[in-house]
């Protein structure tokens, strides 16, 4: 017998090359595009910033870095792609993150008032450390520039109060559409009021308590969402679509335009809502 066909007998070939193959595997599976930074540097120029001179970073890879608990200093993002990062408890007032990638990544406590993030996709983050799902530990949006935005979270307890979603798109457009996501967002017990949500296309969305008090939401299309007891009150819902969407002890007093509602016919549980 051979040296070669004795190490076959004893497995020490074929437990080579799967140990190659695995390896192999490994190499290709790194990505390309590394971050370009590393946590420290991004760090030390924002500690070095201040607000007459922002740091700006549009457009660069900062994916994958722990960037928490960092005060940005209205820092300048626009289109960078911040995938993965960890930005728990992170301060991004008056940030600029037009365009930017926010997929994947850590939003804990993370505060975006006042932040532009028209533009921006906010797929799949991690928002609670477990549940229970604590609402402290959701990001907040207030005032946030949001228009065209493109988000699909699980994001209970948010404050979207007095942000601008106009046209921004929240949940899958159909079932299936993007690999790996789930064909429902929750964003259950979220405060929308006084939102500008013109034109916004959401679906298969849960909003269950949520508030819309005095939100524009002319020609949005809101098609199969879970308002079971959201408020409503004061709300324009003039030429927005509620096809098949659940409006169970929902408050519709005072909301503007209702006679131009469409889908009427097929929204659930409307004898429930309060008129």
């Amino acid at each position: 017998m051979t040296d070669q066909s004795r190490l076959r007998t004893t497995g020490i070939l074929p437990a080579v090359a799967g140990a190659l193959a695995l390896t192999a595997l490994t190499v290709n599976q790194i990505p390309s595009n590394a971050a370009e930074f590393t946590a420290r540097e991004v760090t030390m120029k924002f500690h070095a910033a201040d607000a007459s001179s922002p740091v700006d970073l549009s457009g660069k890879d900062l994916t994958n870095l722990d960037l928490a608990g960092l005060d940005f200093k209205s820092a300048i993002l626009s289109k960078a792609n911040l995938y993965g990062a960890d930005l728990s408890s992170s301060n991004l007032k008056g940030a600029n993150l037009s365009g930017a990638k926010l997929d994947r990544a850590i939003l804990m406590r993370a505060d975006f008032s006042g932040a532009n993030l028209q533009g921006a996709t906010i797929l799949l983050p991690s928002v609670f450390s477990g549940p229970p799902f604590d609402y402290a530990e959701s990001p907040k949006f207030t005032g946030t520039n949001l228009r065209g935005a493109r988000i699909a979270a699980r994001l209970d307890g948010a404050d979207f109060r007095g942000a601008d979603l106009s046209g921004a798109r929240l949940g899958p457009s159909e079932r299936g559409s993007e690999a790996g996501m789930a064909p429902s967002t929750r964003m259950m017990g979220c405060n929308f009021s006084g939102a500008d949500m013109t034109g916004t296309d959401i679906r298969d969305v849960d909003f269950t308590f949520g508030r819309f008090v005095g939100t524009n939401l002319t020609n949005a299309t809101l098609i199969r969402l879970d308002l079971s007891r959201a408020d409503f009150s004061g709300a324009d819902l003039t030429g927005a679509d509620l096809t098949e969407t659940n409006l169970e002890g929902a408050n519709l007093s005072g909301v503007k335009g209702f006679d131009t509602i469409k889908g009427l016919a097929t929204v659930r549980n409307l004898e429930t809502a309060q008129r």
